[in-house]
């Protein structure tokens, strides 16, 4: 379990709870700072220390291997992984370097020591601001309230709303520092994983190309580093979605605070000023604690804690309310006060103070007193819906966007004129308008109107298109499980969809499929559809900033929707919800795999050899694009060949290929059209490896460049096969 969650409602509770939680992400991006301050010292000595440049190496692996990044929520998506797992990678990279004689001339200044110092700067050293003033508001604001508190309810009413408008103001400001404060904090857990390592990527970059000796070291590490590169891409630009979710979250607690609290098991909780009388002649004294109550069982718990004193909670107390009575200012010199009775302690109340008139009505509302307040909660429902009209929408959006801007760079992703959007939709919405609107040959309504009007219809169902409650079953199969355990999960949960939502989402993901074929002319990748549908098809049913997080993971859903889109609506799933494979299963009495990486590592490999394929009049070529999708969904996308065909003799069709050492010089011609049959069952350890059972026919079999692998397709799907799980037909 990664760091909880900062909810920017509980700024207002401003409970023992949520303080904790925010030493929490403190002590974390100190002890980010820390690291980032041991690594630029022990890159700079790298850089320097010419005659000591085997123990320099070998300290700055250390220092990388030994952290590791922590993580908001309770689950990474797989490019959060393999960027967590980069560190480690690069130190094994530098304990492979055996010879280290060569004087190696850096000059990364630009490439690691500026990036990890502006940031350190700009982004933990802003931290660091924002953490005094946090601290600084926190002493001042309860001061105050407590100084407010002890003022004579005797004095003029005059005296009295000055002192009150003063505290509110107070108040005001330190809610609303409370709040940039929390939100800085967790951007920067979240930006720093990308503003960390890549630096460092592009140091390492820099590093093998001085090495001779490491010549094909660092061979294998531009492969490394294509992959790596793509995590950090899909992880920042899930970053910047979730960045402005997070924003949009913070901007409406900000406006009506009350309104957007978080559900949970207690009818009301905050803090409260108790009454603690002493024995004579020392009067009383008031002590602040945080105090929750359950109206079902009547339990009344509070708990002292001070801000001032470095947030030490006391022990708990607890008692079963018996009554609850208002207390006028002529039985008190104090305002906002009302009184409780234990059922343990019958006739000696307990007198509380509230911070405000309004905070006391909602006490005594909640603890059934005398005086109640109602809330109303006004629910605006959008008049978009599944049915005919519904769906004559998005037919014609689609149908003019595939006419007229399906090759159009950043399809879904430029916006149109707000005002334009809400004239296009009432059009379109309205029976007697709806057939007269020509999207598909009109100059008057441009393609990002169309597509912003589409997904603004989208999001205004009443609720989301995959619903509220399958949305936590979707989210699951993204967070773990094998490649082809996500497929059959996603395959599954679609089914189950309610029949016009299945028939909705299959025509929208038709769609988006035919354009992700032209990401090469529209940009507009498997993955960065991804972003742009995630939070428009998918959504909780409560907005929170955990729930933001799994934003990501939403993303991951789409493009395995959008990659699998034939297999999941034109089949019947299993009978039953499968259960997430383990990424390590191999079969039994299996030929061990050969590793993609002899000599080096014996575990499986993280690159991927050209991971896009274009398919150009039923051939194959290789592509230098960034690939359709990110690796936490299911690309379809393999390997291009790099081997030729076998010598006579070799492929013999009654035996296993099991010489892979052969195959290094043959590099003239590719083994076209072969078939072959799997011998032994394998499940797929990367989402560029192919699941099979035994007699599986694979077609088009390739030799890959990888030793021990070969390439095939298998149910229109390409991808990597061990070399001596089959044999050739």
């Amino acid at each position: 379990m990664g760091l909880q969650p900062l909810e920017f409602s509980d700024c207002y509770l401003d409970s023992p709870w949520f303080r904790e939680r925010v030493r929490a992400h403190e002590a974390e991006l100190e002890r980010t700072n820390k690291f980032i301050k041991e690594l630029l010292k022990d890159g700079k000595n790298l850089i320097a220390a010419t005659k000591n440049l085997s123990a320099a190496q070998r300290k700055f692996a250390h220092s990388l291997r030994d952290f590791k990044f922590e993580f908001i929520g309770d689950a990474e998506t797989d490019d959060e992984r393999c960027i967590d797992a980069s560190l480690h990678e690069f130190s094994n990279f530098l304990k492979n370097l055996e010879e280290q004689r060569e004087i190696l001339a850096l000059s990364v200044t630009e490439t690691l020591i500026k990036p990890l110092e502006r940031f350190r700067k700009e982004q933990l050293g802003a931290v660091k601001e924002e953490k005094k003033k946090f601290d600084k508001e926190t002493e001042k604001n309860y001061s105050l309230l407590e100084k407010h508190l002890n003022l004579s309810a005797k004095k003029k009413e005059l005296q009295l709303q000055e002192a009150d408008n003063q505290v509110e103001q107070n108040r005001k400001h330190f809610y609303e520092l409370s709040l940039e404060y929390v939100c800085k904090l967790q951007e920067i857990q979240e930006r720093k994983k990308f503003e960390c390592v890549e630096p460092v990527l592009s140091f390492f970059q820099g590093l093998f190309t001085f090495y001779h000796q490491g010549y094909e070291l660092a061979k294998d590490f531009n492969h490394y580093k294509m992959t790596l590169q793509i995590n950090i891409q899909n992880t920042r630009n899930r970053f910047e979605g979730t960045r402005s979710e997070v924003e949009e979250l913070m901007n409406k607690i900000r406006r009506n605070p009350q309104e957007h609290k978080r559900a949970n098991h207690f009818t009301m909780e905050g803090y409260l000023y108790v009454q603690e009388k002493r024995p004579a002649p020392f009067g009383s004294s008031w002590v602040k604690h945080y105090c929750t109550y359950r109206k079902e069982t009547k339990k009344f718990a509070m708990i002292p804690f001070e801000h001032r004193s470095g947030g030490k909670v006391g022990d708990e107390e607890l008692f079963v309310l018996t009554y609850c009575t208002k207390r006028n200012i002529d039985t008190t010199d104090r305002r906002f006060c009302f009184d409780l009775e234990a059922s343990d302690r019958p006739g000696v109340p307990v007198t509380m103070q509230a911070f405000s008139e309004e905070d006391r009505k909602l006490w005594m509302e909640a603890l059934d007193g005398k005086e109640a307040v109602s809330v109303i909660f006004f629910i605006f429902i959008y008049s978009a819906q599944l049915d005919k009209i519904g769906f004559t929408v998005i037919k014609k959006c689609i149908s003019a966007v595939e006419t007229r801007g399906i090759n159009d760079q950043g399809l879904y992703r430029v916006v149109g004129v707000s005002s334009k959007v809400q004239r296009l939709l009432s059009l379109l919405m309205d029976a007697k308008t709806c057939n007269e609107v020509d999207l598909e040959n009109s100059v008057d309504w441009e393609v990002k109107t169309i597509t912003s009007a589409m997904k603004q219809y989208l999001r205004s169902l009443p609720e989301p298109l995959m619903t509220y409650e399958l949305h936590g079953e979707f989210i699951i199969p993204a967070k773990s499980g094998s490649p082809e355990s996500r497929v059959n999960a996603v395959h599954f949960l679609v089914h189950k969809l309610p029949e016009k939502n299945k028939e909705m989402l299959e025509i929208l993901v038709k769609h988006l499929a035919n354009v992700s074929k032209h990401a090469k002319r529209n940009l507009m990748t498997v993955a960065n559809l991804g972003v742009v549908f995630g939070p428009t098809l998918m959504r909780p049913q409560e907005e929170t900033v955990a729930a933001i997080m799994d934003l990501k993971f939403q993303n991951i859903v789409v493009e395995i929707l959008i990659e699998n889109h034939e297999k999941i609506f034109k089949t019947l799933p299993d009978a039953t919800l499968p259960e997430p494979i383990s990424m390590s299963v191999s079969a039994p009495n299996a030929p061990p795999r050969q590793s993609r990486r002899q000599g080096q590592r014996i575990k499986r490999p993280l690159a991927v050899y050209n991971l896009c394929l274009e398919l150009d009049d039923g051939k194959i070529s290789p592509r230098e694009d960034t690939p359709t999708g990110s690796m936490d969904s299911l690309s379809s996308q393999s390997p291009t060949p790099a081997f030729s065909s076998s010598p006579p003799g070799l492929l013999d069709g009654n035996h296993l290929i099991t010489n892979s050492g052969d195959l290094a010089g043959w590099t003239t011609n590719l083994v076209a059209h072969r078939k072959a049959r799997a011998v032994y069952p394998c499940e797929a350890e990367h989402s560029s490896e192919l699941s099979f059972q035994i007699g599986a026919i694979f077609e088009d079999v390739q030799f890959s460049r990888e030793p021990g692998w070969l390439e095939g397709t298998l149910n229109g799907k390409r991808g990597l096969i061990p070399q001596n799980y089959v044999q050739f037909l």
